[in-house]
């Protein structure tokens, strides 16, 4: 159960920022993240303006890799939200069945060895420190 209620567009702030997910994304749908966000128009400003940002202005990046990694980390902090949205959003933009089992692969050897370098304690690398030779 969310611990805020959805918001409407009455309020013109959040009218605009859905107006403007609309224009960038190209569709008419808002998705439920933005309409719980807009509780606060604050908050939901300053969301979507990092957001888009981030992940719908050109950059170095590719859309796809974008979402991949969005939904890496979106797993890692077991966020069910955004692992279906940016599993979506990465179908979407291209990933194949077979870049989807690859990420799952990747992102499952990274928790296991995560969690054995934290257990074990293993001491960063001198060849691995930014600056090294």
């Amino acid at each position: 159960m969310a611990t805020v209620p959805p918001s409407t567009e009455d309020d013109p702030r959040v009218k605009a920022v859905f107006d403007d997910i609309r224009r960038t994304r190209n569709t008419d749908f808002i998705n439920n993240m933005w309409r719980y966000l807009a509780f606060d128009p604050v908050l939901l400003e300053a969301t979507w303006r990092e957001v888009k940002a981030v992940m719908a202005t050109p950059s170095t990046l590719d859309p796809l890799t974008k979402e991949m990694l969005y939904l890496a980390v979106s797993i890692a902090n077991s966020c069910s939200y955004c692992v279906h949205s940016h599993t979506a959003a990465a179908v979407a933009k291209g990933m194949s069945a077979a870049q989807h089992a690859e990420l799952m692969a990747i992102v499952g050897l990274a928790a296991k060895t995560n969690h054995l370098a934290t257990a074990l304690q293993v001491p960063v690398d001198a060849a691995f420190e930014r600056g090294a030779g």
